[in-house]
């Protein structure tokens, strides 16, 4: 699977070389699409863990460290020209591996070069600020890199994780050790593949696979790293800051989500339809930022749902390679919890189901992408992430009952408002309890200058856009007199 990228099968990058784990051990990895082996990596653990934390101290005292933010930004740049060269490669890996439709994984693969070239541009953009002070004085603000910066990234979007944590931690000059999902290896490991080509220097990448119990753990509590970014499950991001913390490290989580669109009597319906579905079932609503409920008035509540159940109705289901607009679930796992799910809903109106394709194979991880209709705001499928294809109707009367519903979960990472009434716009943009707020769209086409994150359970701190490279950096104020 990785021959185009002359990584060899079971290998780990540390330091610059393609090295077989410490241990020996590996693990399968296997399509989702039909249950066939794929290939295997390398089961790294805490001693592959220590020798890539090493390499990557020794990179910040080396090459990497002594380089200038315009160098740094010039081998992003340039990391970034050769990943839009590998467009196809790469969807092919991610599609193989994740189950993800091909036109999802071109676009997955389009947006990792555009964060390269976004924090390309950006690395020697960043200043300190000179502050008026006491007579006698002059005291300034640098930024600098924390240092070494440990990122776990998960199976569900890796290519644009990647961009989003390691582009940024990069163009500040940290030096990265980074730990995909075991479930999705094969882009992570051909992007640092991509990077040496560049001109990266050894050491500033690595990159180590294995579980998460055992090569995240031991990242998660390295006493030498000095900054984490987790993106994942409130459980295990939970962990991973316990972990840090051991070690007053500061962590940086993207966690889950329940984002609602919330749809008023005066929205243009036929532009929000889009929306309202794509939000949901893209990436077999394996999402974050998914929208998995659908708060709308009850003036268009019964033509929403009905829009929406004919756009559930032409719903197909099927191997990524075919290029549906739902490929399957990430694992059997996954697949049995989302399933989970469905049966919870059972006391439920089904609005709308897609369908499987015929030729799907039965090992197959495919579930039905399902609408359930007039679901009550507290029950298990308006409150829990389900990370599937599955949305909920909600329906509300006014905007004080639709700001309660809206707000009214742990999480708070992305809500959208569809509403012509401009002071209603606003009143709901600052209502709302999240990270972001979009207003007649949702998503603004991933937005790699838009920074991301979410309140509560969704996580804390920011990604993309310039506050990423904030949060991948340390302020430092310098004080002199001169009399």
């Amino acid at each position: 699977m990785l021959a185009e990228f002359d990584i060899p099968e079971g290998a780990n990058l540390i330091g610059g070389q393609w090295v077989a784990p410490a241990s020996g051990a590996r693990l399968d990895l296997t399509d989702p699409s039909d249950g066939s082996h794929l290939t295997q990596i390398a089961r790294g653990q805490a001693d592959d863990i220590d020798m890539a934390v090493a390499a990557a101290h020794a990179a910040l005292d080396g090459t990497w460290g002594r380089m200038t933010a315009l160098e740094r930004g010039r081998i992003l740049t340039k990391m970034g020209q050769l990943v839009l060269t590998r467009v196809e490669s790469l969807a092919v890996l991610e599609a193989r591996d994740v189950g993800k439709p091909l036109t999802q994984a071109r676009a997955d693969a389009v947006a990792l070069a555009r964060y390269l070239e976004f924090y390309g541009g950006a690395a020697d953009k960043i200043t300190g600020q000179t502050i008026p002070y006491l007579d006698g004085y002059t005291v300034y603000t640098l930024r600098e890199p924390h240092g070494v910066t440990g990122h776990i990234v998960p199976w569900n979007y890796p290519m644009q994780i990647i961009g989003r944590s390691v582009g940024g931690a990069l163009a500040m000059g940290n030096a990265c050790v980074l730990k995909p999902a075991e479930e999705a290896c094969l882009t992570a490991l051909a992007f640092a593949a991509i990077a040496a080509e560049a001109g990266l220097p050894d050491g500033a990448l690595n990159v180590v696979t294995g579980l998460g119990g055992e090569a995240g753990a031991a990242l998660s509590a390295h006493r030498d790293v000095q900054h984490l970014s987790f993106t994942g499950s409130v459980g295990t991001g939970g962990l991973v800051q316990a972990a840090a913390a051991q070690n007053v490290v500061p962590v940086t989580l993207e966690l889950g989500g329940k984002s609602p669109q919330v749809v008023f009597d005066d929205a243009e319906l036929d532009r929000a339809l889009p929306f309202l579905v794509n939000a949901g079932i893209q990436n077999a609503g394996q999402t974050c930022s998914a929208s998995s409920r659908i708060l709308v008035q009850r003036g268009v509540y019964d033509r929403v749902r009905d829009m929406m159940a004919a756009e559930y109705a032409k719903l197909t289901v099927g191997p990524a390679m075919d290029d549906l607009r739902v490929g399957p679930l990430i694992s059997a796992r996954q697949k049995e919890i989302v399933e989970g799910f469905l049966a919870k809903g059972q006391d439920l109106e089904i609005a709308a189901q897609g369908e499987i394709v015929g030729h799907a194979p039965p090992e197959g991880q495919f579930v039905r992408p399902t609408l359930f209709a007039d679901v009550p705001p507290d029950h298990p499928l308006a409150q829990q992430e389900i990370f599937g294809p599955v949305q909920v109707l909600i329906p509300f009367d006014d905007e004080a009952e639709a700001i309660r519903i809206a707000n009214g979960t742990d999480f708070g990472l992305v809500a959208s408002v569809w509403t012509s009434d401009g002071g209603r716009q606003m009143r709901m943009a600052k209502a709302l309890k999240t990270g972001q707020v979009f207003v007649n769209n949702y998503g603004a086409g991933g937005g790699v200058e838009l920074p991301f994150g979410g309140i509560g359970k969704s996580g804390h701190g920011r990604e993309k856009g310039f506050e990423a490279l904030y949060g991948f950096s340390v302020l430092k104020t310098v004080a002199t007199w001169h009399g």
